[in-house]
């Protein structure tokens, strides 16, 4: 069920990170921020099992799936901004 509920809130928090950080190197669809925000979560949920602030099976929340979907789409801005050629 934790896996399930890291795809809701990543759903979630990668749509309120879209609207923190709209930009020209951004994913532009709708299904496409949806899976970074996912990841951006399973980052969070990564990151904080391994600093110790959730447990082993505890998810992120949706403040830190949110940051986690914000540097995973500053991370996508950054690789897609170096391959577009202007």
């Amino acid at each position: 069920m934790g896996i399930i509920w890291t795809i809701i809130i990543g759903f979630i928090a990668g749509v309120i990170a879209k609207f923190i950080m709209p930009g020209d190197n951004e994913p532009t669809g709708f299904i496409l921020t949806a899976i970074l925000g996912i990841v951006g979560a399973f980052v969070a949920t990564f990151l904080g099992q391994t600093l110790g602030w959730y447990r082993p099976g505890e998810g992120a929340g949706l403040i830190g799936a949110v940051v986690g979907a914000i540097v995973v789409l500053l991370a996508y801005g950054m690789i897609a901004g170096r391959r577009r050629v202007v």
